[in-house]
């Protein structure tokens, strides 16, 4: 399946019954998808007037207690972005797929990873986080967009996927998971399904002009994440044992890296890679582990450089830390990284 048929065909088999989208390169086929499958499945896809709209959609069908998803790609996640912040005030889970492309601005419709301080930093006003998961593969997008909503209930919070234009587009074999039994979903008590005067009414709300009250909220939703930062880190390694230049590196980056680690190891050059699967919260448990053997850190990324600075702030000084990037829908080759490994083994060794 392309990658993007994947997320939307895994997403309804985890019990999502509710799509709001607007049409937008490299994610349009997931909408497609949807518009096609979704009513097959009792489902509704709708699409919206505007990236605007369809995000508060998402709020209103979260609110009723539904598994909803919306998807878009870069300039269209930055207007949803008002509301991806309204569903972190209200405390409503949802997950939101990201298909990047290259910017700012409109950019091009190329492969991008240029959304990483979006996602992981400023994906709305106000202090709050969202988990964000970065698949490397069609299999991997199936299986994330899948816990996804396991994880956006468990802890009443926006989810987001980011993937790429590559993920996106590109096709590969994939194993879907076997569609959820609706009988074992969570309940949602908090939700306003209707009363009936068997339980407190309920509101979903993020306005609170009573500044302590906001502030016991936001110091309510921040012990809340601390949870997620201490259970919910996700990363794959390979190679670190012994690694002297550890690469890390996520999505369609990670794919490239992996094989130009495997070309510096034929060189006698030890190379590892570190892959964030979730990028916050960031895997430093997982870096961790690498740093008594590490001397060099190599950050490969599409774009200027921004998951570098969770790296840097991971290595904590312990270590060097290097970037190399192509950015504007421009993807690096094995090659081209191969030759940073090369040139940072031949520095540290000196």
């Amino acid at each position: 399946m392309k990658g993007n048929e994947a997320l939307a065909e895994s997403a309804m088999r985890a019990g999502c019954r509710f799509f709001f989208g607007y049409p937008i390169t490299p994610q349009t086929e997931l909408a497609a998808y949807m518009s096609k499958r979704m009513p097959k499945v009792g489902g509704t896809y709708l699409q919206a007037e505007s990236e605007v709209a369809a995000i508060n959609m998402v709020y209103g069908a979260a609110a009723a207690g539904a598994r909803v998803m919306t998807s878009s790609s870069s300039p269209g996640v930055s207007l949803k972005g008002e509301g991806v912040s309204y569903m972190a005030g209200a405390d409503l889970p949802g997950v939101i797929i990201n298909i990047q492309r290259g910017g700012p601005g409109l950019g091009g419709i190329q492969p991008s990873q240029s959304d990483y301080w979006q996602a992981t930093r400023a994906l709305g006003h106000g202090d709050f986080h969202i988990p964000v998961y970065a698949p490397s593969t069609v299999q991997e997008m199936a299986d994330l967009a899948y816990g996804a909503f396991d994880v956006a209930d468990k802890y009443r919070t926006p989810v987001m996927i980011l993937g790429d234009g590559m993920l996106g587009q590109m096709m590969e074999p994939v194993v879907l998971p076997e569609p959820v039994d609706p009988a074992t979903l969570p309940e949602k008590p908090w939700a306003t399904t209707g009363h009936a005067h068997q339980r407190p009414h309920n509101v979903i709300n993020s306005l609170y002009l009573t500044a302590d009250e906001l502030e016991k909220l936001n110091v309510e939703r921040y012990e809340r994440y601390a949870v997620i930062e201490r259970e919910e880190q996700r990363a794959e390694t390979y190679l670190t044992e012994d690694a002297d230049v550890v690469v890390v590196a996520f999505g369609a980056a990670s794919r490239v890296a992996r094989s130009a680690v495997n070309a510096a190891r034929e060189r006698g050059v030890k190379a590892g890679l570190l892959r964030p699967v979730t990028l916050w919260p960031f895997p430093v448990v997982a870096l961790e582990a690498t740093i008594p053997t590490a001397k060099v850190y190599l950050s490969v990324e599409m774009n200027m450089g921004q998951m570098v600075d969770d790296v840097r702030l991971a290595v904590n000084g312990r270590a060097p830390v290097d970037f190399y990037g192509r950015t504007g829908g421009v993807i690096p080759t094995p090659d081209e990284v191969l030759e940073r490994i090369c040139a940072l083994s031949e520095k540290v060794g000196e």
